[in-house]
């Protein structure tokens, strides 16, 4: 293959595949990057076997044909090369090797046969629908911070996505919990969607799709079997990736309905208000204690190694006088997602979960389970 391209155009592309790729492999050829020349133009594909990203970039093709090169000394060099260039590939005869050359620069690198490359083919994808990249983008950002890293519960390792028969119709839902606490977003169910399989998709494919939501586009078209999900990006970028082979627990169990006592306060205020008290809460359990009667809320941390905070805050609160203590990381990481300028906690008591939310009916709920203080 003989192939020229834009220094730009191959960094942005080898940005998108290589980071699927896994620094220590015990095979060869996943640590490479599929590299092929058609009159398409040239496509780069990396895979670690559950992922597979695809992207075909605009090139100057001199001679069609493939090979692979190691992903990540590949995607350096072309780093490295100056704004503006225009890099040279070459496949040198039979010896297995790949010329790359731009303006002075001249590197050489080991490559293995495209032949040896695995395919993650994708098989039938029956259900297919078509979202808006922000929202897909919020549906991840704001549960993907609760998914769980415990590999035993390994159906807890990623985000549920599913269509549901909610109030007003049908909903697209995306779920995740560790167990301590649980995010819930759902928006208007796209046309498409309807009668779709569960399914949940792993932890570093979600990192992945946030990724590659960021780097622009309008859209993306979903596709889905009961075993593989395909996202297909506007920009020209295709991730497959397998799904979890697991049953997500039913989360609406945990979702507490009867709590009747309303607390509102300022978000931001709270936020820095925790995170201040907390600085001085052991690293092991971060507990803060909210003390809750009438119009103030009181966050206390008492550590018996390094000493005690507490600060007070003026809130809106009408039920009985309430003591609940939280891990201070989780009610920080739930009020980073709350959207308007206040949040909204429905309580029940010190032991039972706790409902936070923007305000009633918001699309994003989150629970989370109360510690001993």
């Amino acid at each position: 293959m003989r192939v020229t391209v834009e220094r730009a155009a191959l960094l942005r592309s080898l940005g998108h595949v290589h980071r699927v790729v896994e620094r220590r492999n015990t095979i060869p050829i996943l640590s490479n990057v599929l590299l092929r020349s058609s009159d398409e133009g040239l496509q780069l594909k990396a895979t670690d076997l559950d992922i597979e990203v695809t992207e075909t970039i605009p090139a100057d093709v001199a001679d069609g044909g493939a090979t692979t090169v190691p992903a990540h000394v590949i995607y350096d060099i072309v780093r490295k090369l100056p704004d503006g260039a225009q890099v040279s590939l070459e496949t040198t005869g039979d010896t297995g090797q790949m010329l790359i050359r731009s303006g002075r620069s001249r590197f050489t690198l080991g490559a293995l046969p495209e032949a040896d490359f695995p395919d993650l083919a994708a098989g039938e994808l029956p259900h297919r629908f078509q979202l808006q990249a922000a929202e897909l983008k919020k549906l991840i950002d704001k549960t993907q911070f609760a998914i769980s890293t415990e590999e035993t519960r390994y159906y807890l390792n990623g985000i549920f996505f599913h269509a549901i028969e909610a109030e007003g119709g049908l909903k697209l839902r995306a779920v995740a919990t560790d167990g301590h606490r649980l995010a819930r977003v759902e928006m208007p169910a796209p046309e498409g969607s309807q009668g779709m399989p569960g399914i949940i998709v792993p932890r570093k494919a979600v990192a992945e799709i946030q990724k590659l939501v960021e780097d622009g586009g309008d859209s993306v078209g979903v596709e889905i079997s009961s075993a593989k999900v395909r996202f297909t990006f506007s920009t020209g970028v295709t991730l497959i990736s397998k799904l979890i082979d697991g049953t997500f627990p039913d989360y609406q169990r945990v979702i507490p309905t009867g709590n009747d006592k309303l607390l509102t306060v300022e978000r931001e205020q709270f936020a820095k208000a925790v995170d201040r008290v907390s600085t001085i809460s052991s690293e092991r359990g971060r507990a803060v204690k909210l003390a809750v009667a009438g119009g103030r809320l009181s966050l206390s941390v008492n550590n018996p190694d390094s000493g005690s905070a507490t600060e007070e805050l003026d809130a809106d609160y009408e039920a009985s006088p309430l003591d609940i203590g939280f891990n201070a990381r989780y009610l920080l990481d739930i009020t980073a997602q709350l959207d308007g300028d206040t949040a909204l906690f429905k309580l029940a008591d010190p032991g039972s979960p706790t409902l936070i939310q923007d305000k009633d009916g918001a699309p994003a709920l989150y629970v989370l389970m109360p510690m001993r203080v």
